[in-house]
């Protein structure tokens, strides 16, 4: 798989971790915490592939991006969180940041 393949898989399994924090309750209920715990690992083992080809500050950059535009949207369609418009131009910055990056290359 190329890096930037484990990269994306990287982030979704980020997107996927930042959604179990809340559910843990400031880690008191066992299985939510396993639960996040676990994706914690499984977002961390595909960055470190990503990172055998590319930058690591690259890597970890478009990791985050995505881990963060994942977490706005699903905190958009699934908290009812508020989309204004600050925060839509803040989303924009980083998808520019994250394809100016990806352009870039390796």
């Amino acid at each position: 798989m190329s890096p930037w393949a484990w990269l994306a898989l990287a982030g979704a399994a980020e997107v996927a971790w930042s959604q179990s924090i809340r559910p843990t309750e400031g880690f008191t209920r066992l299985g939510p915490t396993v639960l996040c715990v676990v994706l914690a690992l499984a977002a961390i083992y595909p960055l470190t592939r990503a990172m055998q080809g590319l930058p690591v500050g690259t890597a970890y950059v478009v990791f985050t991006g995505i881990g963060g535009l994942g977490a706005v949207a699903l905190g958009v369609a699934l908290a009812g969180d508020p989309l204004t418009l600050a925060r839509a131009a803040g989303v924009a910055l980083v998808v520019a940041g994250v394809a100016t990056l990806r352009a870039a290359g390796g």
